[in-house]
């Protein structure tokens, strides 16, 4: 199962909707055929592995992330693949909460003769697909905020000076992030600043093309920014209000942007839920936000982040410098959002920590 989960890993950031899953079919103690979920979502990881294996999958095992499908879409069910392969036993790490899964997979699995075990690794599988998990029971995609700092927890010096914090190992992990999400967000104030790119220039994941996600209320993007100019090589997404001015969204449009229009908050700038309520109907299971400041305390505030990469580096920027995170009205420190460490990793001069939300 752990060989399982490091399959399914492969296809985060390029199968959403879909969960990102993995197979493994063993026979004799030999492992005979290895899958997980193709981009796009098809085909499915047991099909894979299946097709993989060939004839040796009859009297096999099968070691499967998530439960096998058992309806019909554009492809026929796993459940139904695996019984017609002669499987001989299914290990599922834990169910499916798709409606039209949710148990009826390994249903149908045993059925028809299949012994099924259920919960190896389930909290490993769920971590992987957290992000599907969250988008089938709250609507919403899962929220990464990366952040990337001094040890004192600025971004840049009092100039605006920001280029480069972290050193190329860290910069090289952070477009890993960027490959294995979605869609990476960032806010309207720092697209303008930085002219940001947020694609994935590592070797072999140029072509991952996740949408690149803006949310400027003020449209004041420019059209010459290379997100703007680029929309066409790699989808940009831009979310404002919906009371924006009609002729500018025009213009981003046939720039080749995506304008996204959703309501304000009572502070009256976007709506953060309701920007992520519309990403996950769009199919967004994964969404990594690089910032600005403004922006990772809106979400903070917002309690709509799940995750949380935080780069430093060795070097101290003082008072006067750019915070990651902007104010956001705290004022008990029960009430600050709390955050468990998941992982510690050192990236040449520069450490890596990943945290999940709650205690």
């Amino acid at each position: 199962m752990d060989v399982a989960l490091a399959l399914a890993r492969r296809g985060l950031g390029q199968v959403a909707p879909n969960p990102a899953v993995g197979c493994i079919i063993l026979r004799g103690g030999k492992v005979v055929g290895r899958g997980w979920t193709q981009p796009q979502g098809r085909p499915h990881a047991e099909t894979e592995a299946l097709r993989r294996a060939g004839e040796a999958a009859r009297g096999s095992t099968a070691y499967v992330t998530l439960e096998p499908c058992n309806h019909h879409g554009r492809t026929p069910p796993c459940s139904e693949a695996l019984i017609a392969a002669g499987v001989a036993r299914c290990v599922i790490a834990m169910e499916d909460p798709d409606s039209r899964v949710a148990g009826r997979g390994a249903g149908r699995l045993r059925d028809a003769g299949v012994s099924v075990t259920i919960g190896t690794r389930a909290a490993e599988a769920a971590e992987v697909n957290a992000g599907y998990l969250l988008n089938r029971r709250s609507g919403r995609p899962l929220v990464t905020l990366k952040l990337a700092t001094s040890l004192d927890g600025k971004i840049a010096t009092r100039s605006g000076e920001s280029q480069w914090i972290t050193g190329g190992a860290a910069r090289a992990r952070g477009h890993l992030f960027r490959a294995n999400h979605d869609a990476v967000m960032v806010g309207g104030g720092t697209a303008v600043s930085d002219n940001p790119r947020l694609t994935a220039r590592l070797p072999g994941l140029e072509g991952r093309g996740a949408p690149r996600i803006v949310l400027d209320g003020s449209l004041a993007l420019p059209l010459t920014h290379h997100l703007v100019a680029e929309a066409a090589q790699n989808p940009t997404w831009l979310v404002t209000r919906k009371d924006a001015a009609r002729d500018r969204c025009e213009a981003y449009r046939n720039a080749g942007v995506e304008v996204i229009k959703v309501g304000v908050d009572a502070g009256k700038t976007l709506d953060l839920q309701a920007v992520f309520r519309e990403l996950g109907r769009r199919g967004m299971t994964r969404v990594m936000v690089e910032g600005g400041g403004r922006l990772a305390a809106g979400l903070l505030r917002a309690d709509l982040v799940d995750r949380l990469v935080w780069f430093h580096t060795g070097c101290v920027i003082g008072g006067d410098g750019i915070p990651a995170v902007a104010g956001f009205g705290l004022e008990k420190l029960a009430a600050a959002p709390r955050f468990t460490c998941l992982e510690r990793v050192v990236l040449g001069d520069d450490s890596m920590e990943i945290y999940r939300r709650g205690p």
